[in-house]
């Protein structure tokens, strides 16, 4: 009913910057909150930031200061702006979504299916 999928991973020097992107389809009368987390492996997934459907962010501290999440809700896509990048920004980046279906009215959680964000030189 619903898919979440993210793009923009890849492999970035320390240092550098690297967007991501997320985007919800399928039957959705409205996205509600939005976010992304990360999880390295062999560890909890955790949240990086989330924003709601009228903007108001939240982010982790380690990286509020680096991080920047925006969303465009008439696309149903979140973004992640990522500056500064240190080697334990490494992992995989999960975007996350709370739908509202557009047959039944329920909200429902999705995920995304996560980009690996590498940080390396």
């Amino acid at each position: 009913q619903v898919q979440v999928v993210e793009s923009g991973g890849g492999l970035v020097q320390p240092g550098g910057s690297l967007g991501l992107s997320c985007v919800a389809s399928g039957s959705i009368r409205q996205i509600l909150n939005m976010a992304w987390y990360r999880q390295i492996p062999g560890k909890e997934r955790d949240l990086v930031a989330r924003i709601r459907s009228d903007g108001y962010a939240e982010y982790a501290d380690s990286m509020k200061a680096r991080f920047t999440i925006s969303r465009d809700n008439a696309k149903n896509t979140v973004y992640l702006q990522m500056n500064s990048l240190k080697a334990e920004d490494t992992a995989v980046y999960y975007c996350y979504a709370d739908a509202k279906l557009a047959t039944t009215g329920f909200i429902y959680k999705y995920w995304g299916q996560g980009t690996q964000v590498t940080v390396s030189s």
